[in-house]
């Protein structure tokens, strides 16, 4: 019987040290091992999928290619870990426990830019990163299929792309006339509607948590009208959740009609900045058009804006039409393809930080004062405006 209670009293003790070893951690560690990476450097802990110019956390010194981040969060978050000025990051989901990184890392230096690739990687202790890479994974075919299309493509593109450089417009025309740059266009169709049901599926799947706004930020880099009907699909819990309301402050940002433009600059195509006010100088009206080659919406209403600048141009009305393409041949082809003859500009220049344009197209209609009379204005609604403005 004695034997018997010794027993029963060392199951009890085990489950209490069970019980109390399972209390979920209220901090967290992260240890990184990676190897190929210097004395001295300095990795960032940055707040990820904010669509924000965000600041790191915390900051840790390598040594021996380690380095030690400690904290504590609410609820799982994606951060980014950054080699400080260089490019090239990893992305990792942090919750509150042990985590353990390791990798290899690859330096290279073009002409004073330093990036980093990093391989072999591994993150442990973390299930939440374990479920954000099953999520993620349909996007990462996205990119084979990328290679593909550009791999298929590739003679009738660069030819296209070497006309453009040397601004031989004549060639150009006969190129795009051609069945390869007619395949060329098809499989660019192709692809980006592949892009779009792809993307819309990892979030719409994850729907009813905050895992579907973290995604649909991770996967979008800026959001269009179309997203709306995304966020209102949210449950009410994925709504509310810290990604949510970020979601909803991009689609749904505060006005700026009644407000003077902000300050920003414009770089012409030939890399010359020029002003605001140089563009616009003698106009009592103008459009400030922010769109991107591969914004559906944005190319839709071209026609409509073309049809309003032949009306009223000569009236006193201006579009600047400014491209968040980040790649400036993607922005040069598709003005090619849309022939637009007002001023147009790439954002260099933070022109969009100034708006705080999330979505697009985002518009803004401005009178000679400076002042802003309308945004989130076009179709119908501009032609109407313009309309009553300069009856």
């Amino acid at each position: 019987m004695k034997s018997m209670k010794s027993f029963i009293s060392i199951i009890v003790i085990c489950l209490l040290i069970t019980s109390c070893s399972s209390k979920p951690a209220t901090s967290y560690t992260i240890e990184g091992s990676i190897a190929g990476l210097e004395d001295g450097a300095q990795v960032e802990l940055i707040p990820g999928a904010t669509h924000k110019d965000e600041k790191p956390i915390s900051e840790s010194v390598v040594t021996a290619g380690k380095f030690t981040f400690t904290g504590a969060t609410e609820e799982p978050r994606l951060f980014y870990l950054h080699i400080k000025n260089s490019y090239g990051l990893i992305k990792v989901m942090v919750e509150n426990g042990s985590i353990k990184i390791t990798a290899k890392a690859e330096k290279r230096d073009t002409n004073g830019n330093i990036s980093y690739t990093f391989e072999d990687l591994k993150v442990e202790g973390s299930p939440s990163n374990d479920l954000y890479l099953a999520k993620i994974a349909p996007r990462n075919m996205l990119d084979s299929l990328y290679n593909a299309y550009h791999e298929n493509n590739k003679g009738i593109s660069d030819a296209i792309s070497a006309a453009r450089m040397n601004n031989d417009k004549a060639l150009m025309d006969s190129l795009n006339n051609t069945d390869a740059a007619k395949k060329l266009a098809a499989d660019e169709k192709n692809f980006f509607n592949t892009v779009e049901v792809t993307m819309k599926k990892i979030v719409m799947d994850n729907k009813d948590s905050w895992w579907g706004p973290l995604l649909m930020l991770d996967v979008m880099s800026y959001f269009t009208p179309d997203q709306n009907s995304w966020y209102e699909s949210f449950s009410q819990e994925a709504k509310d959740s810290y990604y949510g309301k970020i979601v909803k402050e991009e689609l749904f940002p505060e006005g700026f009609v009644g407000k003077d433009v902000p300050p920003f600059a414009l770089e012409n195509a030939d890399k010359s900045e020029t002003t605001l006010a140089a563009v616009t100088q003698g106009k009592k009206y103008y459009l400030i058009d922010f769109w991107a080659s591969w914004c559906a919406p944005c190319r839709k209403e071209i026609p409509n804006l073309k049809k309003l600048y032949k009306e009223y141009s000569s009236k006193g009305f201006e579009i600047l039409s400014i491209s968040i393409d980040k790649k400036e041949a993607d922005w040069k082809k598709a003005l090619d393809e849309e022939k637009l003859t007002w001023p147009n500009f790439l954002d260099t220049k933070g022109a969009s930080d100034a708006f705080k344009v999330k979505t697009i197209p985002a518009m803004f209609l401005v009178d000679e004062k400076g002042k802003i009379i309308a945004e989130k204005i076009r179709g119908e609604e501009l032609e109407n405006k313009l309309a009553e403005l300069f009856k």
